[in-house]
């Protein structure tokens, strides 16, 4: 979602703040803007558009000068995207802030503001905040917060300039993440670590309802009873290099090479004697073996992976698991309690529907498994057990390396709990896991044909729409194949398992429409066939990824592409997700996309 960023320190404030947006750019956003004190007066530009429109904005204007601010990048959710619902707002003579999520009580606050006297220019829900902030104002800023934050109803971080107190940044969070950096004699807020690689390594974990007060003096921490807090200081462990293109054309293909690393700094820290040890995330036999039902709770890409770790938990464990998408999980009144394991995925750990849905599961009593990749989320920090995973910043909108490492996950908490139950042996949990540290290496090869993925996506740039067909998991792998393709390339795609072809879709069937068909599972090869011959008849441009040792019929397949066999094909999900990631990659390309920042998307969707 919106980012945020503010800085206290002795460098140009409006350098530094563009330059710490320019790093949450992939977060999504339609406009842009800073504030800064200027003179013990705050000066603030704001536009439409992109960082780029801002900066254009105030070479013609002027640029605010000083060493104290805020910035914002915004994506749109009251109020169309213009100059005017540009963030930073003013509430009036004392307070402007920028504002990350959504005030649901926003409509009666307004109301109730107009009545008392207050006029208003934006659309927006963040104006509201900065208007009731302001009226509640009587020269402590903490007081003001405080008690602004009973009246508001929602998720939300603030980043907030006080008048009255130059030099000073305030930052409040519910919900929506925010962290604070600090730095030699500066320090910093951010919606997400990348923004302040740059400058620091260091920053804190600014709890919901926590102040953090930056001046230039150092930060300090508060209470809503204005008790002041001690924080533990964390330190990112990736660096710089990490949140930067390399050389890559873009960060998603960046990504999708970084994924034989990822796989590795995920699963080889949990490996012990050749098997699963998931120990160190709270994970034993003994706490896992007993329960009855396994749900998966998580939202697009991440949901995906936990379809994969749905079939391949249920064949090895003979545990039933659900697969939920969390924005539906708790309007359903989920019959879970005592006895069963919610597994909620989020790359970001801060997915405002997982997040719900994880606590509601703890309130009825179920056990939580949470798997992150980002540290001290707020998904990681109230979960039962946790696994991290050791993707590092994914900067792309579009996920790849987090989904891999996702799945990685499945397989490995697969195992384990099917030992556990004595579904298996140690013999052969040793040669799964065995088969598990492989992938890396035929990742890489398939890497190495990224030509021939190129050459296939010709194929799909006229397309208007076209389906993905699979059985099993190469259904599950043609869901994210699908979202990938749509995501970025903005082509309409569909996922559908193949054997309900004939249950009305087939109709959408017409000459030269792509059809990309996944055939990596052999127990279900004979009817996968079948299904792309019944495509194939009804004049359908047929694109197969498969197993190496099938040689199809000529006329089977316009487009082929091979992929290296495993000895268990319930890993297959791994390397073939590849292609289709390469696919929708190449196909955005050349139609001349926006590839890591596709339109109306977010990385992390911290509001329902």
């Amino acid at each position: 979602m919106c980012g945020i960023v503010g800085y206290v320190g002795k460098r140009d404030c409006a350098e530094v703040l563009i330059a710490a947006l320019s790093k949450l750019e992939y977060r999504g956003y339609d406009s842009a803007g800073i504030a800064v004190f200027e003179q013990d007066q705050i000066h603030m530009s704001k536009s439409k558009g992109r960082l780029a429109d801002l900066s254009a904005k105030m070479e013609r204007e002027g640029t605010p000068k000083g060493f104290a601010g805020v910035g914002h990048t915004r994506w749109a959710t009251h109020g169309e995207p213009s100059d005017i619902n540009s963030h930073p707002h003013k509430g009036g003579e004392h307070v402007t802030l920028v504002h990350n999520g959504i005030i649901e009580n926003y409509k009666e606050l307004k109301q109730r503001l107009i009545d008392a006297g207050r006029t208003f220019v934006s659309e927006t829900d963040t104006e509201v905040v900065a208007q009731l902030l302001d009226s509640n104002y009587a020269g402590d800023p903490l007081a003001a917060i405080a008690k602004t934050l009973q009246e508001v109803r929602g998720s939300f971080a603030l980043g907030i300039l006080f008048n009255d107190f130059p030099n000073q940044v305030y930052a409040v969070r519910r919900e929506s993440p925010l962290i604070v950096g600090v730095g030699e004699g500066e320090s910093f807020i951010a919606s997400d670590v990348p923004a302040i690689l740059r400058y620091t390594r260091d920053y804190y974990l600014l709890e919901h309802d926590e102040i953090a007060v930056l001046g230039e003096n150092g930060v300090k921490f508060f209470n809503m009873q204005f008790q002041p807090l001690e924080k533990k200081l964390m330190t990112a462990d990736w660096d710089m290099d990490a949140a930067e293109k390399q050389g890559y054309d873009h960060f998603m293909l960046k990504e999708i090479y970084e994924q034989p690393e990822a796989i590795k700094k995920t699963v080889l820290p949990r490996i012990e004697n050749g098997l699963p040890d998931l120990s160190e995330c709270g994970i034993t036999p003994e706490n896992i073996r007993d329960f009855r039902n396994i749900y998966i709770v998580a939202c697009g890409t991440a949901m995906h992976a936990g379809m994969v770790g749905k079939y391949v938990i249920e064949k090895l464990a003979r545990v039933p698991v659900i697969v939920d998408i969390a924005s539906e999980f708790r309007y359903r009144s989920p019959l879970i309690g005592e006895g069963d394991l919610i597994i909620i995925i989020s790359q970001s750990g801060e997915t405002a529907d997982s997040l719900a849905a994880m606590r509601l599961a703890k309130q009825l009593g179920a056990k939580t498994l949470a798997v992150v990749n980002a540290k001290g989320s707020s998904i990681a920090r109230e979960a039962d057990m946790l696994i991290y995973t050791h993707a590092g910043p994914e900067i792309a909108v579009a996920s790849t390396k987090a989904y891999m490492v996702q799945i990685a996950v499945m397989y490995l908490f697969a195992f384990e709990l099917a030992l556990s139950k004595g579904q298996i042996s140690e013999d052969e949990c040793r040669r799964l896991t065995a088969q598990l540290l492989k992938t890396p290496e035929l990742i890489a090869a398939i890497l190495e044909r990224k030509e021939e993925l190129k050459t296939i996506s010709e194929a799909l740039l006229e397309a208007e729409s076209l389906l993905y067909i699979g059985r099993g998991l190469d259904y599950a792998l043609s869901m994210e194949g699908s979202l990938k393709l749509k995501e970025i390339s903005y082509i309409h795609s569909e996922a559908y398992a193949a054997g309900e072809l004939k249950h009305g879709t087939i109709s959408l069937i017409y000459e030269g429409m792509p059809v990309i068909a996944v055939d990596t599972q052999k127990a279900l090869h004979e009817k996968t066939i079948s299904n792309i011959k019944e495509v194939k008849a009804r004049g359908a441009k047929t694109i197969l990824v498969c197993g190496d040792s099938y040689q199809p019929d000529g006329d089977i397949a316009d487009f082929c592409f091979r992929l290296p066999e495993m000895e268990d094909d319930q890993l297959m999900p791994m390397p073939a997700v590849v292609p289709l990631q390469l696919l929708a990659y190449y196909t955005a390309v050349l139609r001349g996309n926006d590839v890591d920042k596709p339109r109306n998307l977010a990385k992390s969707v911290t509001v329902e």
